[in-house]
């Protein structure tokens, strides 16, 4: 048995590989609500025989979401189109997981094959929101400074986005602090200049991420997983960074978090990363060691080889896959292959197989 294809058990959670397919927005659904683009991407992924299909970050509001494009769960019509899609990823042996989501200042844009912009008024662009009046670059507006009210109001927005996963039957959650969204605006010292008890020291900037996990936790239940996406660093100095994520993943597995996901930047628009075949690697590696969480490791992971030496090393316990997963929805039985693994195909496929 290879590491990569040995099964994970979270909780009362059984995945059949380390293989998950990452959270990847689609910038597709209709006032929030999932379609027949959804199923067919998340379900094909499934059917090629990942362990777990994470739907892309979802709005836990309309303010919430990155574009009009996004998926949300503030209604039941959401509800109702998700539970489509995960019926269909069960059935087919993987586990359903969301990624629920607020994009804070990065709100309010156009989708990326119409630039990404800022929307502008007459294209019903909405008031964002962040922990500072600090736009996130030139283009950007400043966002309006949350209040302790909005503060409440996003925690709430949580718990009931997470009481709608899992009535559309998400077997996982992923809360998204990462990638310069509300959370990660709120962790960085860099998008974060308040003096009240939300700024300022570490325990201060991680007090908002930390009250959505244990909230999101205490209303996931307990047999079923809770992750929480993180940027382990910034890439600039003076910003969020490693030893910073380090400590917060201990304040995270006090929570009954059960997996830190570990990506990295997205809340400075001039930062330089060095990406490189598993640049990120390094990060879920220390934080597994050093918080004692499970962590996964995601960002420029394409070959099967590489998958199974991180795994094999205990650098990390998954491996979360993005554009690998855009080329090739079958990856894991290419990766079967490469490995010398006798994985089960769909029956409908089986005439195909090696």
């Amino acid at each position: 048995m290879t590491s990569l294809f040995s099964p994970l058990r979270l909780r009362d959670v059984t995945f059949r590989n380390r293989i998950f397919v990452s959270p990847m927005c689609m910038y597709s659904a209709e006032e929030g609500v999932p379609n027949d683009w959804h199923l067919v991407h998340l379900g094909s992924r499934a059917v090629g025989g990942a362990a777990l299909v994470i739907a892309e970050a979802t709005g836990v509001s309309p303010e919430g979401r990155i574009s009009p494009g996004d998926t949300g769960l503030w209604n039941d019509a959401q509800v109702s189109a998700f539970a489509r899609i995960t019926n269909f990823i069960v059935a087919r042996g993987a586990v359903p997981g969301i990624q629920l989501a607020h994009a804070g200042r990065k709100a309010s844009t156009q989708v990326p094959w119409k630039g990404g912009r800022p929307l502008a008024a007459n294209e019903g662009a909405w008031t964002t929101l962040g922990p500072s009046a600090i736009p996130f670059d030139e283009s950007f507006p400043p966002p309006r400074e949350m209040t302790a009210a909005d503060l409440d109001g996003v925690v709430d927005a949580f718990v009931a986005a997470t009481e709608r996963a899992v009535n559309a039957g998400f077997q996982v959650v992923e809360v998204h602090a990462a990638h310069g969204y509300l959370l990660h605006e709120f962790l960085s010292p860099l998008s974060n200049s308040r003096t009240d008890a939300y700024g300022g020291s570490l325990e201060n900037r991680a007090r908002l991420t930390v009250r959505v996990a244990r909230a999101v936790r205490q209303a996931f239940p307990a047999e079923r997983p809770v992750f929480v996406r993180i940027s382990a660093t910034d890439w600039v100095e003076g910003g969020w960074d490693l030893a910073q994520s380090i400590e917060l993943a201990k304040l995270l597995k006090a929570e009954g978090i059960d997996l830190v996901d570990c990506s990295s930047g997205g809340n400075v628009s001039t930062a330089k990363i060095p990406v490189a075949p598993g640049y990120q690697v390094p990060f879920a590696e220390a934080i597994r060691r050093e918080a004692g969480i499970a962590t996964a490791a995601v960002g420029m992971i394409t070959e099967p080889g590489q998958a199974e030496e991180i795994l094999a090393a205990g650098r990390a316990d998954a491996i979360v896959m993005a554009r690998a997963f855009l080329r090739d929805p079958y990856w894991p039985q290419r990766a079967a292959r490469e490995l010398g693994a006798d994985v089960e195909w769909p029956w409908q496929y089986g005439r195909a197989k090696p």
